[in-house]
């Protein structure tokens, strides 16, 4: 994952923080526990939300403890995990493997391959567990390489692939609730891909790589277009996020959707504008 869908700590309370650490750790245990330090090297603030997130809606019990870690050796910290953190874990490398392939064929980078290779084992596993979000995670990374290829331009073409991987991956179960929460996967895998995008533009325009936010950059309103493109995405999955029953842990999830999300983006925005100025 990228990395964007974090709380703004600023504006949590420090009570609100500390819980959203447990999940953190508690994930971060998970991957060690299931699989090793490679495991642990995958933890993502982007599958942290989704394990609060599933937690919350289903509210299985949990396991508290509080351990060490080789992070932060000192103090021990609390942590809380169950089943579903197993199932984000899963996720968690299922999505960095296929992400790690695409890169390989990409760049042919030596050691995304090695890394891809160190998880080809676990996946394997995996895939047996979850053949649906497999699926869609490896067909939308080999479609979206399809459309790199032919430097496609249509925005919901592109970015929909990322929405239709996360909608499936956020779908841990058959029921009532399915429905709501591939929407909210796919709108904030649609958000994800397109803000990725744009931070990483002046990158991709030195170096002549794909990208889909090339094909606007000359628009006079083209800062407007990518900020009204970006507020649509996550005002539909705030808006899916709304239906969903959710009572504990909801300001965290709050403030990570409505808030936290836009911090990366906003601190493009003001080294862009400082850049300007100066």
């Amino acid at each position: 994952m990228f990395g964007y869908v974090i709380c703004n700590k600023n504006e949590m309370k420090i009570r609100d923080y500390e819980t959203y650490r447990s999940y953190y750790c508690g994930l971060c245990h998970t991957l060690l526990k299931r699989y090793g330090r490679k495991g642990q090297a995958l933890l993502s603030y982007d599958l942290t939300f989704l394990n609060i997130l599933l937690e919350s809606l289903y509210e299985e019990p949990l396991t508290e403890r509080k351990e060490r870690c080789i992070v932060h050796p000192v103090g021990k910290h609390h942590m809380v995990y169950n089943e579903i953190t197993e199932y984000t874990a899963d996720m968690c490398v299922l999505l960095t493997y296929y992400k790690l392939l695409d890169d390989w064929k990409d760049e042919h980078s030596v050691p995304r391959r090695a890394g891809a290779q160190a998880l080809a084992g676990a996946v394997r596993k995996i895939e047996k567990l979850y053949p649906g979000q497999a699926r869609a995670v490896r067909e939308c990374i080999s479609q979206l390489s399809v459309y790199e290829k032919k430097n496609e331009s249509d925005l919901d073409k592109v970015a929909g692939l990322t929405g239709h991987m996360l909608a499936e991956v956020f779908s841990y179960r058959s029921d009532e609730w399915t429905d709501e929460m591939q929407m909210v996967g796919f709108y904030l895998g649609k958000y994800i891909y397109l803000v990725d995008a744009y931070v990483d533009l002046k990158k991709d325009v030195k170096k002549g790589s794909y990208n889909v936010w090339k094909h606007y950059v000359h628009r006079k309103d083209f800062d407007a277009l990518v900020e009204n493109t970006l507020t649509m995405m996550m005002s539909e999955c705030a808006r899916f996020f709304e239906r969903l029953p959710i009572v504990q842990n909801d300001e965290i999830l709050r403030n990570i959707l409505y808030s936290g999300v836009w911090v990366r983006y906003n601190s493009c925005k003001e080294k862009e504008i400082k850049g300007a100025k100066e």
